[in-house]
């Protein structure tokens, strides 16, 4: 049994959405003040519980529900501790909006969802699986001001499939990925895309413009990378992806586009659809994968080597003499090594 999310779009009372959110940084700000009424007086640092029974009697007042109020509390306590903070930010008129509650306090209404006596009703975007809804259960809002249901459930894990079919992933920039049977994902470069319409609408100061232009972006990529990592666990048993590291190279001239590839989240994807479809997913080491052989297994002379070798995209071995296409050679050694160890690299090294 693992948990899922399912996001839907909110299509109505959104006005109320709205206040409610107002309530809700109110009674976070509560909680921050009451923590550092705390540490100025050298209490006990309130818990959960302890926040809620401070807030209790308050959702008439407040205009909100008092699962609401509670799970506010329980965050704030558990956000505080996660982060290692005395105590954390304030939520104002800049923070996004968002109405956490109680999973048993939201009920199905046929395609909408009944919430504190009101009625909201969602695109259906797909279908949610019957089960118990659970805390975590929330509204949030994006930087365009829409909407959304994050609604958490339980679903029943797939069985385990037997590896048939294996793959290779080697990540980089001019592909996104490039597969181990030779098959080339290509980088669909959404922000480069609209680089230039999004600094002509920063330069001109229109905010909701580039807010909205930023938001394009990320669907866009999200939409790419989604359709791409299920096409993957769909057809493949067993998938090894290489360990590069997008933190590393970020720090490089190379940053702007390690951001719009987003490996990352592609990886993130893979390891987690795999887990939902029954698929083996590992990451491994990926050291000197483009240049060794993966024919012979040996690292000939002939190997690309160093910051000079990237522009290098294919070249022939001179111990057996197989020609290689630079990155489905460094797939197929990913794959083996994965197959063998999947924490140590290729094994001949």
């Amino acid at each position: 049994m693992s948990t899922k999310v399912y996001r839907y779009r909110v299509k109505s009372l959104n006005g109320l959405l709205n206040k409610q959110a107002r309530a809700v940084n109110f009674v976070w700000n509560f909680c921050n003040d009451t923590q550092k009424h705390a540490l100025k007086w050298r209490k006990r640092w309130p818990t959960g519980f302890d926040l809620n029974v401070l807030t209790a009697g308050s959702s008439k007042e407040l205009g909100i529900h008092s699962g609401t109020i509670n799970a506010v509390c329980e965050q704030y306590a558990k956000s505080r501790k996660q982060f290692k903070r005395p105590y954390l930010r304030y939520r104002g008129n800049r923070s996004l909006g968002w109405v956490p509650l109680k999973g048993r306090d939201l009920k199905r209404h046929g395609d909408a969802f009944r919430f504190a006596g009101n009625t909201f009703r969602v695109f259906n975007s797909r279908l949610l699986p019957e089960g118990k809804i659970k805390d975590g259960t929330c509204f949030s809002q994006d930087r365009c001001g829409n909407w959304f249901l994050n609604i958490v459930v339980d679903v029943a894990d797939a069985e385990t499939r037997k590896q048939v079919r294996g793959v290779g992933i080697d990540l980089g920039l001019a592909d996104l990925a490039t597969l181990s049977n030779g098959e080339k994902i290509e980088n669909p470069r959404c922000f480069r895309q609209l680089e230039e319409k999004l600094a002509k609408a920063q330069r001109a100061r229109k905010k909701r413009l580039a807010a909205k232009i930023h938001a394009k972006i990320a669907n866009t990529r999200m939409d790419f990378l989604h359709k791409a990592s299920t096409d993957i666990v769909r057809r493949f048993d067993y998938i090894a992806v290489g360990n590069v590291s997008s933190g590393k190279l970020a720090k490089t001239k190379m940053a702007k586009s390690v951001y719009d590839a987003s490996w990352h989240s592609f990886k993130t994807m893979l390891a987690y659809k795999s887990v939902a479809n029954g698929a083996w997913y590992e990451e491994v080491n990926e050291s000197f994968s483009s240049q060794t052989c993966s024919a012979c297994g040996a690292l000939p002379e002939s190997r690309p080597k160093g910051i000079a070798g990237l522009r290098i995209r294919e070249w022939v071995c001179s111990g057996c003499g197989a020609v290689h296409d630079r990155d489905v050679n460094a797939a197929l050694n990913i794959l083996r090594s994965g197959r063998r160890a999947p924490v140590v690299g290729i094994p001949v090294l």
